[in-house]
């Protein structure tokens, strides 16, 4: 590849070319450039393309030899793309669905990719290609491709699009009805993390049932906007009130408690109720957008299905009482309001202090964790309200699927026994680890093998024989030991009392004297300033 004229960021001779009259000079190489790196992406591209269709048909022959079920086969694949997901730094979710992906190109639009690899189109087009050239049989598949390839030599894949879909419809030998019975089977809900706190749900369902839920909440969000009292209304007319932080219908660790007006305290009316019950009405301000964002979290966090299959006679069945479940963890200096840093939404991404302190406020259960200041490894567990110790100690500390590269949240995982307790495997702390379903299965059927360490750190071997360290995910929760105070004369031990219980800090090997921890107990470090009258210990109440 020709080396560029310039570098980008550099010391800006380029900018001093195109002031000197050469700009177009320079613009004609850029533009040289873009082409030959342009073809070299594609050449890697499609190199990879059938890389990965090539693991495809050897998770197929593996498979093979196997017991013909369906299991046997979906292990192979698997297996194979949790190998090449190593390598590539990929999840092997990822890796499994890019291998069905690539198969498919290679296997049934072959001069497509060519196409593709000779430069004449883009990704972008193979992509549109494929998408609508799936309804052609293949009988004809072939004569679709070569047209399909002409429109896109001059033309943008957006622009095709519509000519492409038009031309499939008229080779398809299937009608829409019978393709849409289809495409209802793969239907589903998917959660994309965003930034600040936000995500996407993205649901996948038939058109017309997609259109009517737009409308109604659209609908349903005009009404609530509709009614809002005129500027300068008083408190007795209609204002609408001010909408609280929407996250208070999650628990940390648990079930989503009360009923819609816990998830915008008042419902995505907007209403909210004070100590006396009475409304506290203001300004609702609130975008439809924004209102109809409301209504549709409302619905789903506090509704009860139309269509409940456990329901008997004219009574409400399960599936209303059931409540969401998400699993944080957070500091508790900034639960008790002292400082803004944000908690950790596990599996997905960080979430805001003030969503935490909301969730920790009507979470059923909490558990405090006692961590080594030195590197944030969970020494010990207590509950701030009774709970399982073992199951909590655990989440507590895996976080997450401890499959490598899994970030599946440990409520949503199964505790395994890493030396299977038929082998002789103590169900103890030190032989578990939480594993999600698909890579519980994996464990289970394919050849990779797993070997626990100290500290809950796992060693896990590809059948390649290559090896994957898996360590305990560091805690963002962190004691720090408050200084202690010096004996007075009433400072009494009482040794008629041999039955008090230990301080479970000393059985983990942390210090009882401050000395050993530097500048860690230094009252001019951040956080709350240190008490000299009293001693905190892990048994002490939870400050919050």
């Amino acid at each position: 590849m020709k080396e560029p004229a310039t570098a980008l960021g550099g010391d800006g001779s380029d900018v001093a070319d195109a002031a000197s009259g050469s700009s177009v000079d320079v613009l004609r190489e850029l533009v040289g450039e873009a082409e030959q790196v342009s073809a070299a992406v594609s050449l890697a591209q499609v190199a990879e393309v059938r890389m990965l269709a090539r693991a495809g048909q050897l998770a197929e022959l593996d498979a093979a030899g196997a017991s013909a079920n369906v299991r046997s086969h979906d292990m192979a694949l698997r297996s194979i793309a949790a190998e090449l997901g190593g390598v590539l730094r990929i999840t092997d979710r990822t890796v499994q669905a890019r291998i069905g992906e690539a198969r498919e190109l290679v296997e049934c639009f072959p001069t497509t990719l060519a196409a593709w690899e000779d430069g004449r189109i883009t990704r972008g087009h193979v992509r549109v290609i494929v998408d609508t050239g799936r309804i052609v049989p293949i009988e004809v598949r072939e004569r679709f491709e070569l047209s399909a390839i002409d429109r896109c030599l001059s033309e943008t894949p957006n622009r095709v699009r519509a000519a492409l879909e038009l031309m499939a419809e008229r080779l398809a030998d299937r009608t829409l009805t019978e393709r849409h019975e289809e495409a209802a089977r793969g239907r589903g809900v998917r959660l994309v993390p965003g930034r600040d706190g936000m995500c996407d749900i993205v649901a996948t369902v038939p058109t017309v049932i997609g259109d009517g839920i737009l409308d109604r909440l659209t609908r349903q969000a005009q009404v609530i906007v509709d009614s809002r009292a005129p500027e300068g209304s008083d408190a007795f007319g209609v204002g609408g009130p001010v909408l609280t932080d929407p996250a208070a219908a999650f628990s940390f660790d648990g079930a989503v408690p009360g009923t819609a007006g816990d998830f915008t305290t008042g419902g995505a009316g907007g209403g909210e109720t004070v100590g006396d019950g009475t409304s506290a009405l203001a300004t609702d301000r609130r975008t439809v957008d924004q209102v109809r964002a409301d209504v549709f979290a409302d619905l789903l966090l506090a509704g009860t299905p139309a269509l409940d299959p456990t329901a008997h006679g004219d009574g409400e069945g399960a599936l209303g009482a059931i409540r969401a479940q998400v699993q944080v963890v957070v500091s508790a200096l900034s639960i008790i309001g002292h400082d803004d840093t944000p908690a950790d939404l596990i599996g997905r991404s960080p979430i805001d202090a003030d969503t935490a302190r909301t969730l920790a406020k009507n979470a059923p259960s909490l558990t405090r964790m006692l961590t080594d200041p030195a590197d944030g490894t969970v020494l010990a567990v207590d509950s701030y309200r009774p709970v399982w110790a073992q199951r909590r100690h655990l989440r507590a500390r895996d976080q997450h699927c401890r499959w490598p590269g899994c970030r599946m949240a440990a409520i949503r995982c199964e505790l395994d026994h890493t030396v299977d307790a038929v082998l002789g495997g103590p169900t103890a702390l030190t032989n578990l680890a939480h594993l999600c379903q698909r890579h519980h299965s994996m464990k289970q059927f394919t050849p990779w093998t797993v070997k626990r360490k100290t500290h809950g750190h796992l060693k896990w071997t590809s059948p390649t024989g290559r090896i994957y360290r898996e360590d305990a995910p560091v805690s963002p929760v962190a004691f720090i030991p408050y200084r202690v105070p010096d004996p007075g004369p009433d400072w009494i031990f009482d040794a008629a009392h041999p039955d008090d219980p230990p301080d479970p800090g000393a059985l983990a090997g942390i210090p009882s004297d401050t000395g050993d921890f530097g500048d860690l107990c230094d009252r001019s470090g951040p956080g709350i300033p240190l008490e000299a009258d009293r001693q905190i210990t892990a048994l002490d109440p939870a400050p919050f």
